[in-house]
């Protein structure tokens, strides 16, 4: 709660930039480049990218070098238990980003980034089941009407690009219903486990990041094994390769100083912004042809989140007050 609201709009601001410039890149490295990465590789690299990040702000935050080591001596390594907590979620988003780059790879840039706010109806619904949270009727109304935009939007995609690539629509739907369900529960989970004690931010995603490495190391050896071990590690990367993969690190990181320091809600608004950029960017840069069906799904999509934003009302004090009233109605008689 002392977290000032410029520092909560400058985390925003940069993860809506953030997310909006990784989902055009990843959309450019899949349909331009002419030597296809491996995303499983891709994902692996963010992952440690993600943990010196992580290791580099503890340090910064704890001032030595011996306090960091005596941190992560404490915290990380004599602390098998809450490594094996965080594998959790690292195993879940380990799956989302790989679904995120089959759904990329098989549908245009805007549809995936509407379609993917179907995680705000399963970050709700896990929320109330997880958390034990309440959600008001306009939230949940919200939450329809998103479901309602979405549907639009998968009814009728935009039409094709100046970018001629084979995809299934088929197969990216499906990955984003997969990745969806992904977010929705790792999310919540990790929120559960950093806001239920006071470890550090950074030392948690460093729990939550070594997990990850191994994790995608096996996701490597399993999808891709044999085709690295040929072509190596780092086969089809390329300079937009690897912007790509610091923008998806940046964006982790952001992430979770926004789950930390704001909320859901904040990062709806935040959402809502990056799929009005990257649509945007994607006509501009992939000659996207907005029809209206799509349109209208964006728009519904975009009103749901910030319905869904809108502060609830808050009835404790209007109960209070009725209590009292109603005592002094019973003392005056």
């Amino acid at each position: 709660e002392n977290v000032s609201l410029l520092f909560k709009l400058y985390c925003l601001t940069v993860m809506t930039l953030v997310a909006a410039t990784y989902t055009v890149a990843l959309r450019y490295t899949r349909t331009v480049e002419t030597e296809l990465y491996f995303s499983t590789t891709a994902v692996c690299i963010t992952e440690v990218i993600k943990l010196f990040l992580s290791v580099g702000i503890l340090a910064k935050e704890t001032g030595s070098l011996a306090r960091l080591i005596t941190s992560l001596k404490e915290n990380v390594f004599g602390s098998p238990t809450e490594l094996l907590k965080l594998s959790v979620p690292s195993l879940v988003y380990a799956l989302q980003n790989n679904m995120a780059f089959v759904a990329l790879s098989n549908l245009d840039a805007a549809v995936y980034q509407v379609t993917y706010q179907l995680k705000i109806p399963c970050t709700a619904l896990c929320t109330v089941l997880m958390l034990n949270r309440t959600l008001s009727k306009l939230q949940w109304f919200s939450v329809f009407m998103l479901c309602g935009g979405v549907t639009l939007v998968q009814w009728k995609p935009a039409q094709a690009t100046k970018v001629q690539v084979e995809q299934n629509p088929w197969l990216g739907f499906g990955a984003i219903a997969v990745a969806v369900l992904c977010s929705g529960f790792a999310g919540v989970y990790f929120e559960k486990v950093l806001k239920s004690s006071d470890t550090s931010l950074w030392v948690r995603n460093i729990q939550l990041y070594l997990s990850g490495i191994v994790v995608t190391l096996v996701g490597v050896y399993m999808s891709d094994g044999a085709q690295v071990m040929e072509k190596g590690f780092f086969y089809g990367y390329t300079y937009y390769v690897w912007f790509v993969i610091f923008l998806a690190s940046v964006g982790g990181i952001y992430t979770s100083v926004v789950v930390k320091y704001t909320d859901n809600i904040m990062k709806g608004f935040s959402a809502a912004a990056a799929i009005v950029l990257s649509t945007v960017a994607s006509v501009i840069l992939f000659g996207l042809q907005i029809t209206v069906t799509f349109s209208l799904g964006a728009l519904l999509v975009c009103i749901s989140i910030y319905l869904h934003g809108l502060p609830r009302q808050d009835t404790t004090k209007i109960q209070t007050s009725e209590i009292k009233s109603s005592k002094e109605r019973l003392a005056t008689v």
